[in-house]
């Protein structure tokens, strides 16, 4: 809905539009102008205004058939139509009714008296089309799980649905104003994390704030915890002074994640202890039976299928880490980029990245969390070394702003080239694109197909192609930047 109310001028003489548009300009409306029928309706279909000013008298199609064509437009029927008309006669006057016309105003008109009645009009009109939608939105927020609440700028409760009033631990009927301080109320039974985010909760925010906040219920021994997902959803009022906020229950979401990190560490310690020791007694054994070839070549043997499957399992239990990292999302400024970049490559001995990033983009955050971001980086590096024919690339990475709102993030490495079947199978997990060149490649193939989760997870996309300069390949990144 516009700001300003929308009143639509229909008439065929330039003279009569230039004539209502000075006694309305400057009076608080948005004025629209048509000098004809089929103008009227295509503007009114667009706009769909708060007040139509229509002259009855027009070649073509007079104001008496645009009046029945709008009225039979579901979207336009409730649009109030004024016929401004030098016709004085009752049966014009009833014809208009017919038509579907609101009122008249009679030529030549009183300006006082026009503007009044445009005032009322339209202040009426848009105050009905507010209660409407005030309606369908408490219609469709008792019908929704998330709770609903607005706030005004002081941080009072204006309004709750039935599923808020419940989070919240009041039982008074969603027609009954709460009239308590969101916070407040909140804090007799809830915890606010992250605590950093809470810090910055706004009595005022221009529009949606796009920071993830957690009302937290800790476990007792007669229930167990609860956590509400808390996100500023938009301001509803033209003034900007009232927050309309959603509280989701996510805690079987946050038990998923809790879960899944439990069961990474028990599976870890249950696979990898027994095989740290087998492996560590094969070398000790291959030490010691010199001089026995058969028995040496098959101690190396099992020695050696130990390590590759110690190496399997340690990728996928790394692979499943960044499964339950991808999840959590968050926010990450786009000058820590070099900075992980840097760590990355001193965890995997390779030289530090080159990292080409334009200026406009250092101040802006992207929608992945630190841990995200450092773990894609990670996947992307490792993988370059692994395919690499002596396991030490050259990486380069870019970053710049591709629209607002989006930026890229491209790493490239001077390994070896894929084609055009690999390349399209490269995000499939357990695939593995390259084995031929440098032997059986150590992994499982599950890197890249994290790399696609992360990026998709936040909406962003990703594609790998091969280097036009020379051989390897490069990865970019769609990313989403936070306002």
């Amino acid at each position: 809905m516009s700001v300003f109310p929308v009143i639509l001028l229909v008439d065929d003489e330039p003279a009569g539009r230039q004539s209502l548009e000075a006694l309305l300009d400057g009076q608080g409306y948005r004025l629209l102008t048509a000098a004809d029928g089929p103008q009227a309706l295509a503007q009114a279909a667009a706009e769909l205004p708060d007040l139509i000013l229509l002259d009855v008298m027009m070649p073509g199609m007079d104001g008496f058939e645009v009046c029945r064509q709008l009225r039979s437009d579901p979207m336009l029927a409730e649009v109030p139509i004024v016929l401004v008309t030098a016709l004085d006669d009752q049966e014009s006057r009833l014809r208009g009714l017919g038509a579907g016309a609101d009122d008249f105003i009679s030529k030549p008109f009183n300006r006082a008296e026009l503007r009044a009645r445009v005032r009322t009009i339209t202040r009426l009109n848009r105050y009905r089309r507010l209660l409407n939608e005030r309606l369908k939105f408490e219609w469709m927020a008792e019908q929704s799980n998330d709770g609903f609440i607005t706030v005004d700028e002081s941080g009072v409760i204006l309004y709750a649905n039935q599923r808020a009033r419940l989070f919240l631990g009041t039982t008074d009927s969603n027609r009954d104003p709460i009239g308590q301080d969101f916070l407040v109320l909140a804090a007799q039974q809830y915890h606010r994390e992250p605590e950093e985010v809470w810090r910055h909760w706004p009595a005022h925010a221009s529009g949606a704030d796009r920071e993830t906040r957690y009302l937290v219920r800790p476990e007792t021994s007669a229930a167990p915890a609860l956590w509400l997902a808390v996100n500023i959803l938009a301001q509803p009022d033209t003034n900007g002074n009232t927050l309309l906020l959603s509280l989701r229950d996510v805690t079987q979401q946050v038990t998923s994640w809790r879960d899944m990190r439990t069961f990474h560490t028990v599976i870890a310690h249950k696979l990898l202890t027994p095989l740290n020791g087998l492996v560590g007694s094969l070398e000790i054994v291959a030490e010691d039976i010199v001089g026995q070839p058969v028995v040496q070549e098959m101690v190396e043997f099992a020695r050696l299928g130990s390590c590759q499957l110690q190496e399997a399992i340690e990728d996928i239990l790394h692979y499943l880490k960044g499964e339950s990292l991808i999840q959590i999302g968050g926010h990450t400024p786009m000058a820590e980029l070099p900075r992980l970049a840097r760590r990355v490559a001193g965890e995997l001995a390779l030289p530090s990245p080159l990292v080409d990033m334009s200026e406009n983009l250092s101040a802006q955050f992207t929608g992945l969390s630190s841990q995200s971001l450092e773990w894609i980086l990670w996947e992307l590096m490792d993988n370059s070394k692994k395919f690499h024919p002596q396991h030490a690339p050259l990486v380069e990475i870019s970053a710049a702003l591709l629209q607002p709102g989006w930026a890229t993030i491209a790493l490239a490495d001077n390994g070896v080239s894929l084609n055009p079947d690999q390349i399209a199978k490269v995000w499939t997990p357990y695939y593995q694109g390259e084995k031929c060149f440098t032997g059986e490649t150590p992994g499982m193939g599950l890197g890249l197909s994290t790399v696609a989760a992360a990026i998709w997870n936040v909406g962003g996309e990703v594609r790998l192609y091969n280097r036009a300069s020379g051989p390897g390949v490069a990865v970019e990144m769609t990313v989403p930047l936070l306002e």
